[in-house]
């Protein structure tokens, strides 16, 4: 069996991955799922917070978090698609014409949900 030393993912990828999957999601938490240390965890989560990915929420002694699910891509070779839409692949749920989750699949944008979609200014 072939083991690589390397993923396609960075760790702020695989942090956003977690917050999506856990909106409550721990920084230790993180950092044991990700094998990284609390203080990298931490570092990372306030990156993606300064560049606007991620919103964090105080609920109680504990953070809760939001991910920006309209906000392009890091990449500057990409087509420019949503942070959104790359989560919703990476997690399995399956997103109808109106950018919402089918019924079935993981509720991963809403008020209540991980991940904030922008609503049209119509609604």
């Amino acid at each position: 069996m072939y083991v690589t030393s390397w993923g396609f993912l960075t760790n702020h990828g695989r942090v956003l991955l977690c917050i999506a999957r856990d909106p409550g999601v721990r920084l230790r938490d993180i950092a044991d799922r990700l094998g990284i240390t609390e203080r990298s965890a931490h570092g990372i989560v306030t990156d993606l917070t300064e560049a606007g990915y991620v919103v964090k929420h105080k609920d109680g002694r504990r953070n809760r978090y939001q991910i920006q699910a309209h906000m392009p891509l890091p990449e500057p070779a990409s087509q420019e698609p949503a942070i959104g839409e790359v989560l919703a692949l990476l997690t399995g749920a399956v997103l109808g014409s109106d950018g919402q989750p089918d019924d079935g699949t993981p509720r991963m944008f809403g008020p209540d949900a991980s991940i904030n979609r922008p609503q049209p200014a119509d609604q």
